[in-house]
């Protein structure tokens, strides 16, 4: 087998393919640009101001208070006393009502709304330095990078404001060296509830007496990880908001008169505890603002806002404390915060009203200004109208100021409404312009990179990606056309004249309509929303043209004699009788165990926030967010008996053919490391949904298991994947003497493929040609005599029929089990359903090989068709829904990344890795296991279902994968084209999602479903890519061992 050049094309093929990716997304997906630059205590801001005057004058409040409760979302902070019987998330706050019911004139409470992505990273930049994180910042949540834009706690430390820090270690990594003095707890582990609360509490009173700070940050996380590990209804939620409530009230009680209070959430959560999309219950948090002194001018009134936006903090918290607003702010000030303009004397201090907004303004025209000169992504005809509107507004607050009247009141109403405008048209950018390699179509990568660096003195690498890639696939289509036409003028033929005929009948195919089906309902978001019914009705509508097709072609049934006609008229059928019947059997078996699997499965899906009526699967919250005993019990149950059988299917199946007979190390995994792995995660379930008050005497050894059972699998799975590498071949050799096998009444051949089950079991796979050639060779040099004859040993190798499928079916199943120790406990039994399904599509896919097989095939059947290939391809994605995800940030499993770490990490890869491998599991299992369309045929068949001769010489029959052996340039070629058909329909899908994501981008919903969707498809065609090219890997490493080991077995023979 050709094992360099086949990987060498499919790495190729992938490498395009991840350059059109990264092409596209580089112009499509938002990269803001951050303009480094800083306000001062310098800078012009009023009329006739000097230089230097505005941090001089005495600010509104000395000093202020931030408390953070992460995820503390606005139903989270109403308080409705006619409610008896409150959920735990509700009424647990009650201080917050009750103060502004008595104090209105000193409190207030807000819904406090967040831009998207609402991770906990990107709000904190949000209310730091008013702007506005993109759509791809959310991959930031991992790697917290420090700020470099202008922010609030940049220009508190310029004014000589001392900052103190406490809690989620994040703002350490955002603001390195910033604070007057930190105290940060580790922030990763959503499974812990209290480190950072109680570390928060052990130094917040005492920090608020003493007179050694003047702004004072304290993120508590509890409630975010409450929600992240069990939910908000769960009594743990309602423990953790009363004890926020008691915070709020003895920071209230600690507050001097010069002092302001906010507390504030920085996103919401839904009702699974997730956060990170654009949905109303992630984005509204709740901000209470308080003061000892009246901090408003009375009771709230019609025009105070309904919501606050984020960005609005920033500059409000700024003109309160007396310092600059950070010059990339967008945020607009909160009015009622600042008093009236004709109240600003007496013990009012600070900014007016008009004063805040025309600072404002003039603080965000000039950082306007400078963007647009530097990004030219503002389209020009708004930013001409919103210069004009502000020389206006200009021209009149100045005259206003100069004349010392009364500015009219619809000045304040003018400057608010350009605010709001600047704002809208930051979140409304467009897009920057796709990069085409148009220009250097026909030139390598390395010499535009030349040509670059002789003219322009730097390189652009998009430039050199996408001329390297665009010239080898135009040079890789002409050589393919010219072989092509080369093949015609050998062959003497001509193009046929029904090219066109061919073609329409192609596009009715429905191994092709399914495929076109999927890539156009990505181009609605009604469908991308239901795409976990839409694609379990797409595969089991092409699952069932299967044996439609083939009773149509007279193939699913054996053929009926008339016994009016001759029997010379008679056509020879293809297949024997009963053959026919044990495949059709077998075909209608596996559509039906399919049709059962894909029903279950739908008990598994998760939903989206669009889907107001559903209800997502009880199986996909974990074992410990149950509060019902027994129904936690049952599902325990469930999940350890879907291992089980997990495990029990796997081994049947290598036992049913004689594959645990060697001493190999891959049996070894079979035999010993799959079951220790699967009691390890059994083990692990029960400890992880132990609840921590249960045992309290055990609590260190609990937490020990927690640590130590997970690892423990991890590093089994490493073993036993490391011996299917090292000694991938599970054949086992026997040989006896002559004389023995004489004494058998069934004189048994010198070389058989054994399954382990019986001798007469056994003659349906011997051993193919190339044994006959082996077994001539050895029988030709010693016939010299009968004895010496009869002392030549015979020879049976078991196992040898499946000796490319088992390691690669042991592979699989060892790397399901590990991607089940990422996943819910519940999983195990939607785990269960995919190892079934796969079953059944390759099952449905052999049998129909086999009875469409013309008579005397021999290598035909190793040409994978398109009907499989797609169907496999629909199975990865419908099993990426019943596995409880979604193409959505939300549904995004980040438990995943502490299975075995209840501590956190150091470091950002091995997190990411784990939420990756948790989250693309099935395209993981579908990509590791696609090579198993070439072998399953052969796995499968049958006496004279290949064109063998009854009663022919021995081994003729029942080769199976030895025959790809035989034939290695055609197992070579079979196996690239599946390899690159399953990535072509992978393509396709990202292709699709790229097109809806283009063309559909001023759609309404294309933040919220078009491109999440483009983002998973490319993430998942990337991690399908590399699975794939790790199982093809695979396979040239067993063909290697099989070569070796002929070797060894026969020396002289030439392999």
């Amino acid at each position: 087998m050709k094992g360099l050049p086949v990987l060498s094309l499919l790495l190729w093929m992938c490498v395009v393919y991840y350059v059109g990716i990264y092409l596209f997304v580089g112009g499509f997906l938002l990269v803001r640009l951050e303009v480094n630059r800083t306000s001062t205590c310098r800078d012009v801001l009023q009329p006739g101001e000097e230089p230097g005057e505005f941090c001089g004058v005495q600010p509104r409040f000395r000093r202020a208070v931030l408390l953070i409760v992460d995820a503390l979302k606005i139903d989270f902070a109403r308080f409705n006393p006619s409610n008896t019987m409150p959920r735990p998330y509700e009424n647990k706050l009650p201080v917050l009502e009750e103060t502004v019911s008595s104090r209105p004139s000193h409190s207030r409470l807000y819904p406090f709304r967040a831009d998207p992505p609402t991770t906990t990273m990107q709000r904190i930049k949000g209310f730091t330095t008013g702007s506005l994180p993109t759509f791809v910042d959310v991959g930031n949540n991992f790697a917290s990078s420090a700020i470099l834009e202008d922010n609030l706690i940049h220009q508190l430390g310029q004014t000589g404001k001392r900052v103190v820090f406490m809690g989620d270690d994040t703002w350490e990594s955002l603001f390195p060296k910033k604070f007057y003095r930190s105290l940060p707890f580790p922030s990763f582990n959503v499974k812990d509830l209290h480190t950072v609360d109680n570390g928060i509490l052990q130094h917040l009173y005492s920090t608020m007496v003493g007179d050694d700070w003047d702004v004072l940050v304290a993120h508590f996380l509890g409630v975010d990880h409450c929600g992240h590990r069990f939910g908000p209804d769960h009594p743990a939620m309602a423990d953790k908001l009363t004890q926020m409530d008691g915070v709020i009230r003895s920071v209230i009680e600690r507050l001097q008169n010069d002092t302001l209070l906010v507390v504030m959430g920085d996103h919401g959560m839904t009702d699974t505890g997730d956060h990170g999309g654009e949905s109303l219950k992630e984005t509204d948090a709740a901000i209470f603002l308080y003061s000892p002194s009246p901090l408003f001018p009375g009771p709230p009134s019609q025009s105070e806002p309904v919501v606050v936006p984020q960005t609005d903090l920033v500059p409000t918290l700024a003109l309160l404390l007396g310092v600059p607003i950070p010059y990339s702010s967008v945020g607009q000030v909160l009015l009622p915060v600042f008093p009236p303009h004709d109240q600003t004397g007496g013990a009012v201090r600070g900014l007016s009203q008009l004063e805040a907004l025309w600072i404002n303004a003039k603080q965000v025209n000039r950082f306007l200004e400078t963007y647009s000169a530097m990004a030219k992504d503002i389209p020009p005809e708004s930013l001409s109208q919103l210069k004009d509107e502000f020389s206006r507004l200009s021209s009149q607050y100045l005259a206003t100021v100069r004349e010392g009247r009364p500015p009219p009141p619809e000045l304040a109403a003018s400057l608010q409404a350009y605010l709001t405008s600047v704002r809208d048209i930051s979140l409304v950018r467009e897009s920057h312009p796709l990069k085409g390699p148009f220009v250097v179509a026909l030139m390598a990568g390395v010499c535009v990179a030349a040509g670059q660096l002789l003219t322009q003195g730097y390189v652009e690498v998009a430039w050199c990606l996408a001329a390297a890639a665009l010239s080898s696939e135009l040079l890789f289509l002409w050589t393919t056309r010219r072989s092509r036409m080369s093949a015609v003028v050998r062959n003497g033929s001509k193009a046929p004249k029904h090219v066109v005929w061919s073609v329409t009948r192609l596009l009715l195919v429905p191994s092709l309509v399914v495929p076109l089906l999927r890539c156009a309902s990505l181009l609605s978001d009604s469908y991308v929303i239901a795409e976990g019914q839409v694609i379990t009705f797409l595969l089991l509508s092409l699952a069932l043209c299967v044996p439609v097709h083939l009773n149509w072609d007279g193939f699913l049934l054996p053929p009926s004699h008339d016994p009016l006609k001759p029997a010379g008229l008679l056509p020879s059928p293809v297949l024997p009788p009963s053959v026919v019947r044990k495949e059709s059997g077998t075909l209608l078996a596996g559509v039906g165990l399919l049709i059962g699997s894909l029903y279950l499965s739908l008990s598994f899906h998760s939903c989206r926030e669009e889907q107001g009526s559903c209800q997502p699967s009880p199986f996909l919250s974990p074992l410990s967010r149950l509060q019902d005993s027994r129904l936690k019990n049952l599902h325990y149950i469930l999940s350890v008996f879907s291992l089980g059988l997990w495990n029990y299917l796997l081994r049947c199946w290598l036992r049913s053919y004689g594959n645990l007979n060697s001493s190999s190390g891959t049996v070894f995994a079979a035999r010993w490391i799959l079951p220790l792995l699967s009691i390890c995660l059994g083990l692990n379930w029960a400890v992880s949904a132990t609840p921590e008050d249960s045992f309290r005497n055990l609590a260190d050894l609990i937490s020990l298991a927690q640590l130590a059972l997970p690892r423990a699998s991890f590093c089994l799975l490493a073993l036993g994947l490391l011996l299917i590498w090292l000694d991938p071949l599970t054949v086992f050799v026997k040989a006896r003497s002559a004389a023995l096998a004489k004494s058998s009444s069934l004189p048994p051949p010198r070389y058989r493929a054994s399954t382990g089950i019986s001798p007469e079991a056994e003659l349906h796979h011997l051993i193919p040609q190339i044994y006959q050639r082996m077994r001539r060779s050895l029988e030709d040099g010693d016939l010299t005599g009968g004895g010496e004859a009869d002392s030549q040993p015979a020879v049976e190798a078991y196992g040898l029929g499946t000796i490319y499928s088992a390691p690669l079916v042991l592979f699989c199943g060892l790397l399901g089990t590990g991607l089940l120790l990422l996943h819910p406990e519940g999983m195990a039994m939607s785990f269960l359903l995919l190892l079934l399904e796969m079953g059944a599509l390759l099952h449905i896919h052999a049998s129909s090989t086999t009875l469409s097989s013309p008579p005397g095939a021999t290598s035909a059947g190793f040409f994978v068709p398109w009907t499989p290939i797609v169907l496999w391809s629909l199975a990865t994605t419908q099993f990426f829904h019943a596995t409880g995800h979604l193409p959505t940030f939300p549904s995004i499993q980040w438990g995943a990344a502490f299975v075995g770490f209840p501590d956190g990490h150091t470091g950002t890869i091995l997190p990411a890795s784990l939420v990756t491998l948790n989250t693309f599991a099935s395209h993981i299992l579908f990509a590791a296991a696609c090579p198993l369309l070439l072998f399953w045929p052969l796995v499968c068949e049958v006496c004279g279902s290949r064109g063998g001769r009854a009663g022919g010489e021995e081994g003729e029959d029942g080769a199976m994968e030895m025959r790809l052996r035989e034939n290695p340039q055609q197992f070579s070629a079979a196996l690239l084209q599946l390899l690159t058909r399953y990535l072509f329909i992978h393509g396709a899908q990202v292709f699709a999602s790229v097109c809806a994501a283009a063309i559909l981008r001023r759609h309404l919903m294309v933040w919220k479903v078009f491109a999440p969707k483009l983002m998973f498809e490319a993430s998942g065609f990337l991690v399908s890519s590399v699975f794939l090219l790790i199982s093809v890997t695979l396979v040239l490493r067993v063909d290697m061992a099989v070569g070796h080991w002929f070797k060894r077995l026969l020396p002289d023979a030439s392999r």
